[in-house]
């Protein structure tokens, strides 16, 4: 009798860890070497060191994924290619707005992906996450792709706002303390509806710690 395939380790909390951990990294790493006062020449070193870290805990990130985690989605994929490109960007020309214009363009682009996929009654969202809650619905799959959707370009103009309107080091903060606990509410938010179109009340821990993240 041939042996049952081994399981995968569940992904619980780590989800998280791989994808908020590089951007903690970031912050940490840019206070660590801010200037105190007025000092541009320290900004800049500050920005382009923090933004080298992000750089290297994305790919770290990316890689834990793929050898503990078993799997990267396509979402992990994108999103760690434009750190790594807008990072490089970000260093070459030494201005901090290109790494502060990637949430926004991602943003754009999964919020044009999912709506596109929903217009055409296409539920990407279980694409983008390789995610397969028990029991839901094609139709929850599609709302939840929409409703995805939707948020994506509230934070696209969200994150265009506070670039405008905040020093770097605030935008930084916020990006960490404030996108984060926006994205956790919301996803909470969607727990009712996924119940009613037959997600398995065991899995809404696993919705929770799953949320599409830039």
């Amino acid at each position: 009798m041939a042996d049952a395939p081994a399981k995968k380790p569940k992904s619980g909390w780590l989800n998280i860890l791989v994808d908020y951990g590089p951007l903690l990294v970031f912050f940490l790493t840019y206070r660590y070497f801010a200037p105190e006062g007025e000092d541009m020449v320290g900004e800049i070193f500050a920005v382009i060191r923090g933004t080298g870290a992000f750089i290297v805990a994305a790919i770290a990130a990316l890689a834990f994924s793929k050898w503990y985690l078993g799997k990267v989605s396509p979402m992990l994929w994108l999103s760690t290619a434009l750190i790594v490109a807008f990072g490089a960007l970000t260093i070459y020309f030494q201005d901090e707005r290109f790494i502060q214009w990637k949430p926004t363009i991602i943003y754009v682009g999964f919020g044009a992906l999912l709506i596109g996929g929903w217009l055409k009654g296409k539920a990407l969202l279980k694409t983008l996450l390789e995610a397969a809650f028990d029991g839901l619905s094609d139709e929850g799959w599609l709302k939840l792709s929409f409703n995805w959707g939707l948020f994506f370009f509230f934070l696209a103009v969200l994150n265009t706002a506070l670039m405008y309107t905040l020093s770097f080091e605030s935008w930084l903060a916020a990006k960490l303390w404030l996108f984060l606990p926006l994205t956790f509410l919301f996803t909470f938010t969607q727990l009712p509806m996924l119940l009613r179109h037959g997600l398995n009340v065991e899995d809404k821990a696993e919705v929770l710690e799953n949320p599409p993240h830039e």
